[in-house]
């Protein structure tokens, strides 16, 4: 699992000087790598304010991680692929061709295509001033990420659904040609000119077991008085028995079922146009869901490129949001970004408390669910630390439900 930890620290005299040491400490141990995380100067507004924002962004940071594990989550789905795999693909920021060819396995070209992933967007962090203005109010810039990814979540349910029904259907009829010669669709196996129907003969199609061929050659004659003599043709086989054909004059199809069960010849029910509608209906729905399929994976690639670079600058906000509720008036904070090595986050966080004990010295790295509100500690799994400090997950492939 890759976490990265976004943490702010105020710019005092004495916060300064702990952050200075906590970077040679980084750099000797290796216990983390460590970037600047430069959030933009944002409109305060007033302290309820402040407190509202911070609510809201709460809620919104839970929904924006879930619909992104959902977009994970199908794409994994629909490119039947492993989860090292589906990470690679899941990359954010870059250029989406619309005419590239989407493969089985876009593994390849779709790295190429792509500039940044995960991990060197967020390390590499440049606040969007296009996209999410700096002089709008950080209730509008929550409301706007709300906007997004709602709307995202909403599309993703109605293509899902689309997609899934195509893929069910085709299945469904796939599942057809499957199975037993007593069970299967015989629509690859009889064509057209295999069968005799005039006005007084009929075909039946009958299922032999291997073992009873010469037992058929010898009696299918005489089944019925109305079989056309040496009419039969065996028209496929597996290994448990073969399908043959038999021409009879129509009056007689009652009693040649009858006899054939009881000599356990098992006579199918078979109608050639509705065999050959199921065949039409299952080319056009392969063809439908190799459309859907290229349609639906370039729009889940852009559009969870989309949502994470949302969900980037929601984490900047909360940082600002709970930075100057924490450390007060005028703005002043620092951003780091780390990337802690995952076998040795235990030591890190008591390096950080040793650091930032001053900050507040009744916060522990260890304390837990906390049950109060105060700003700044529903972060990190609400865990609270004299720092303020969010994990971005970039492990999104766990199953969302």
């Amino acid at each position: 699992m890759t976490d990265l930890w976004l943490i702010s620290v105020p710019l005092d005299k004495t916060t300064l000087t702990s952050l200075e040491k906590l970077k040679r400490t980084l750099a000797k141990t290796n216990l983390a790598s460590c970037y600047k995380f430069s959030i933009p100067e944002l409109k305060v507004g007033t302290l309820d304010n402040l407190l509202g924002v911070s609510d809201d962004l709460s809620r919104l940071d839970t929904l924006t991680e879930s619909v992104m594990k959902k977009t994970c989550q199908c794409m994994r789905e629909v490119l039947e692929q492993t989860s090292d795999k589906i990470l690679e693909n899941a990359l954010a920021n870059g250029d989406h061709n619309t005419n590239q060819e989407v493969r089985l396995s876009p593994l390849k070209a779709y790295l190429k295509a792509l500039r940044v992933d995960l991990v060197s967007y967020v390390t590499k962090f440049q606040w969007d001033r296009a996209k999410y203005p700096t002089a709008l109010p950080l209730r509008s810039l929550a409301d706007n990420i709300n906007k997004q990814v709602s709307q995202v979540e909403t599309e993703l349910k109605s293509r899902a659904a689309v997609y899934n029904s195509i893929k069910s259907n085709l299945q469904g009829l796939e599942r057809k040609t499957e199975g037993s010669l007593h069970t299967r669709s015989l629509n690859d196996i009889v064509r057209r000119e295999d069968l005799v129907d005039s006005e007084y003969l009929t075909t039946l199609l009958v299922v032999v077991a291997r073992g009873s061929y010469v037992q058929w050659e010898r009696t299918y004659e005489s089944l019925s008085q109305f079989v056309v003599p040496r009419c039969s043709r065996r028209l496929y086989e597996d290994r448990e028995g073969g399908v043959f054909s038999v021409i009879l004059f129509k009056r007689a199809v009652t009693e040649f079922k009858a006899k054939a069960k009881q000599c356990k010849f098992t006579v199918r029910e078979y109608n050639f146009d509705l065999e050959e509608q199921q065949r039409q209906e299952m080319q056009q729905l392969s063809v439908d869901k190799k459309e859907q399929y290229g349609i639906f994976v370039r729009w889940l690639k852009v559009n969870f490129s989309e949502v994470f670079v949302a969900w980037t600058h929601l984490k900047a906000l909360r940082v600002f949001v709970e930075s100057v509720l924490r450390y007060g008036l005028p703005v002043s904070f620092q951003a780091l970004l780390l990337q802690p090595d995952r076998k040795r986050t235990k030591k890190l966080r008591e390096e950080l408390a040793s650091l930032f004990m001053h900050l507040d010295p009744t916060a522990s790295f260890s304390k837990t669910d906390v049950s109060y509100d105060i700003p700044g500690m529903a972060l990190c799994q609400q865990e609270y630390f004299s720092y303020i400090c969010f994990q971005i997950n970039t492990n999104l492939l766990e199953s969302s439900k």
